[in-house]
């Protein structure tokens, strides 16, 4: 279990200018459970790299309700 204070930590990381976010920060950034962010990844397009990191920018997109460029191609 992640304590309060990293908590706050995380989501202060995940709020500033980082181009790409581990899951754990995009489950953050989005104010989403494991669960929903899953389903709205597959519903969007959003995939991770072969890093293990979700772009920001489509991250941005899907919380604008907007279809991933992969998807629209």
């Amino acid at each position: 279990m992640i304590k309060h204070d990293e908590l706050i930590t995380m989501r202060a990381i995940a709020i500033c200018f980082k181009p790409f976010l581990k899951p754990e920060e995009a489950l953050i950034y989005t104010n989403l459970g494991r669960t929903q962010f899953a389903k709205k990844c597959d519903e969007f397009g959003v995939f991770k790299n072969n890093m293990g990191y979700y772009k920001r920018e489509e991250i941005d997109k899907m919380l604008a309700g907007e279809k991933s460029s992969i998807i629209e191609a």
